[in-house]
């Protein structure tokens, strides 16, 4: 963090990743180092577990998926509802919405064209509600991909 704005640059690269990228197995290592960094703050890690629970659903993990967004949302429930420039209220609905998908036809309920459309992948996004933290997430947006991610493969 910068006296000039007060989100640390591995947090906007976590929104970034997320975002526009829908890059969540980065995003997990992005906020695991800030979580490391910042003293295992419970607001990071159920940011993180939200995007671990994005990530094993579209692979079809969703035993992991559920127990991911499970995990985000009690942390998540502790804060308010803007909070570090996001809206976790909406961020908790829809990691409600996606378990509620998800537990609604479990993998191993026997498999029908509607338990695999109810179980299909969607995203969902951040809901950025900081001026400032969008600016600056637009910003790093700007820069490709691969130099925002490994940089030190350039």
């Amino acid at each position: 963090m910068t006296a000039s704005h007060p989100y640390d640059e591995k947090f906007v690269h976590f929104v970034v990743l997320f975002n526009v990228d829908a890059d969540y197995f980065e995003c997990h290592e992005v906020m695991e180092e800030l979580w490391l960094e910042e003293g295992r703050s419970t607001l990071y890690q159920g940011l993180l577990q939200a995007a671990v629970g994005l990530h094993h659903w579209r692979n079809d993990n969703f035993s992991g998926a559920v127990k991911l967004f499970s995990q985000a949302e009690n942390k998540l429930a502790a804060y308010p509802d803007v909070t570090m420039g996001l809206d976790l209220k909406q961020l908790r609905a829809d990691i409600a919405g996606s378990l509620n998908r998800l537990r609604a036809h479990p993998a191993r309920s026997p498999s029908s064209a509607a338990a695999e459309e109810a179980r299909a992948f969607e995203a969902f996004r951040l809901v950025v509600t900081d001026d400032a933290l969008r600016s600056l997430a637009k910003a790093l947006a700007e820069i490709p991909y691969e130099q925002r991610v490994h940089p030190e493969d350039d």
